[in-house]
């Protein structure tokens, strides 16, 4: 609606895990960098952790993208909130393949082939776990363990990924020989000030802008008003703009940004 008005080729401020808006602040750099620290050396398992709207699943979006499909065989699970016997079975239909099979053994044997499928034809299975905090079931995350059984006696043949919201961290401490297994561990926190600004105006310009369009003082009362979390900052911004459109403004200043804070506060 307001893209014609402000020059944009297209909606800045998505909500959505589109690695083409993925903005690499120092912390997000480490975050990744750690994950392909993981996957490439065959680590066994990493956990990433951070805290709502902070950036987690476009990261991991942005590792998949990245990891190159000769090598490397992905399987995502976005949904992770089911009872052990489904939770496999998800997995291996996020590794293409499926089964309807109701015993324990028979998915991890074939879950094992998967793997070994992989390993054969030159790829390593990673297994990427998003809001894995909202796995209640303590046996689902005992399933979790028992994939890192699965090696040779020089490497690990799957590497796990955990990625999810702070209490993560404690679900998986409960469980002594999981959390000992991970030998990756990063927690992202929000933007600064600085990077902020620099998030805002990375994202204008990846949709197209090529003019500024933003008041210093906008950008300092963006950051104080949403605390650096990347999905409240995009949530202001896209509501300034729609409200920029719509009183006909030709820059974000800092009257525009209180108006749409009241406005998402009102919401």
């Amino acid at each position: 609606m307001y893209r014609e008005h402000w020059g944009l080729k297209e909606l800045p401020f998505e909500n959505v895990p589109d690695p083409r808006f993925f903005y690499p602040s120092p912390e997000h750099q480490e975050a990744l960098m750690r994950l392909f620290y993981a996957v490439n050396n065959r680590k066994g398992a990493a956990m990433l952790t951070g805290e709502v709207g902070c950036g987690k699943t476009i990261l991991s979006r942005t590792l998949v993208q990245d990891l190159s499909t000769d090598r490397y065989e992905v399987g995502l699970v976005a949904n992770p909130s089911l009872p052990p016997l489904d939770f496999l079975r998800e997995i291996l239909y996020q590794l293409g393949m499926e089964s309807s099979s109701t015993s324990k053994i028979d998915l991890l044997h074939a879950l094992n082939d998967v793997v070994v499928r992989n390993l054969n034809a030159g790829k390593d299975t990673v297994i990427l776990i998003d809001e894995a905090q909202a796995i209640d079931d303590e046996a689902t995350l005992e399933e979790l363990r028992l994939l890192l059984n699965f090696q040779l006696n020089e490497r690990f043949l799957l590497t796990l990924i955990l990625i999810g919201q702070p209490e993560l961290r404690e679900k998986v401490g409960r469980i002594r020989q999981l959390d000992q297994r991970i030998a990756i561990k990063y927690h992202l926190g929000p933007l600064s000030l600085e990077e902020t600004h620099k998030y805002i105006l990375y994202r204008l310009e990846k949709a197209g802008l090529q003019k500024e369009i933003v008041s210093p003082e906008a950008f300092t009362l963006i950051h104080r008003l949403t605390h650096g979390i990347p999905r409240d900052i995009n949530n202001l911004c896209d509501l300034s703009l729609l409200l920029g459109f719509s009183g006909g403004a030709r820059e974000i200043d800092l009257q525009l940004v209180q108006k749409a804070a009241a406005a998402v506060t009102q919401s």
